[in-house]
């Protein structure tokens, strides 16, 4: 049995109940759950649709994201998040670079990566090699004056706290930027690069070894284990190239507004819904969200 799940914007909620019942129709599936009205709802079917990704290009013009995934153990215990471009809405190196003066060439740089593009680690280390004496305490005027965190966050990672879930922040970014953000987010641990610096100023250089695609696969395996978990018991999401690897391993890999060549690869892909989308795909109903 598998359970379809279509979502929308929660801002731009534009759910036809007349499309739900449609797919449903046509997919021969079971009665129609709503989650939230015209925002989120769910039907199981006895198949996956051959069909599923003619469908999703389809209700992607509409504003609609579709997500067909497995019915049995969807409610997941553990969170494992990136964070750039996921739970917050920049790039935190890009935001740096801006302010030493290399925004652009950075900026370039960092979404080639995030593409796949590139080799991360040696992208990594390029782009810090540009920040060479920047001053330390602009990481956190970067924090208190550039970074948003990304919408329906808080609500996701409160919700599976308090059904007994474990979360976990893991970037290829940076501590000084993990560390406030998982504060605020409430996740229980966090893993990333550390920015090297002496006397006031950062260094150029990035601490080693650098976290890329495998450290986060490590995190995942690692965490679980320690849990007693699998990492099928975990839920995935991210953005970028580096992502793939845990994106794959996880029970639910969630591609979040990520680059084309990142959601090529994963079978649970949102573009138009937000973070809390992860809690439809795991089949909580709006009005159960913390």
């Amino acid at each position: 049995m598998f359970v379809v799940t279509l979502l929308t914007s929660p801002k731009d909620p534009v759910l036809d109940p007349a499309l739900v019942h449609s797919l449903r129709d046509a997919m021969g599936g079971g009665d129609a759950v709503w989650l939230a009205p015209d925002e989120a709802a769910e039907f199981r079917v006895p198949a996956l649709p051959g069909n599923r990704w003619e469908i999703w290009d389809e209700l992607q013009a509409s504003g609609v994201d579709m997500c067909v995934q497995p019915g049995k153990g969807r409610r997941k215990r553990l969170l494992i998040a990136d964070m750039d471009s996921t739970m917050i809405e920049q790039e935190c190196i890009d935001e740096l670079a801006d302010m030493a003066g290399v925004g652009p060439h950075v900026s370039e740089i960092t979404a080639r990566a995030m593409n796949g593009e590139l080799d991360f680690e040696g992208a990594l280390r390029e782009r810090v090699a540009l920040l060479k004496n920047l001053p330390e305490s602009v990481i956190g005027e970067v924090l208190d004056s550039r970074i948003t965190l990304a919408p329906g966050g808080r609500t996701l990672v409160s919700t599976m706290k308090r059904d007994g879930a474990e979360t976990l922040l893991v970037s290829g970014g940076f501590t000084a930027f993990t560390a406030r953000i998982a504060s605020l987010l409430g996740f229980d641990r966090n893993r990333a690069n550390t920015l090297l610096a002496e006397d006031g100023r950062l260094t150029g250089e990035v601490a080693e070894p650098i976290l890329g695609r495998q450290a986060k696969v490590d995190a995942l395996t690692e965490v679980t284990a320690e849990l007693g978990l699998t990492p099928g018991d975990a839920i995935a999401v991210g953005d970028g190239a580096n992502d793939l690897g845990m994106l794959h391993l996880a029970g639910s890999g969630v591609a979040l507004h990520a680059k084309p060549a990142v959601a090529a690869e994963c079978e649970l892909r949102i573009n138009h819904g937000d973070l809390t989308a992860l809690l439809y795909l795991q089949g909580y109903a709006k009005a159960e969200f913390a």
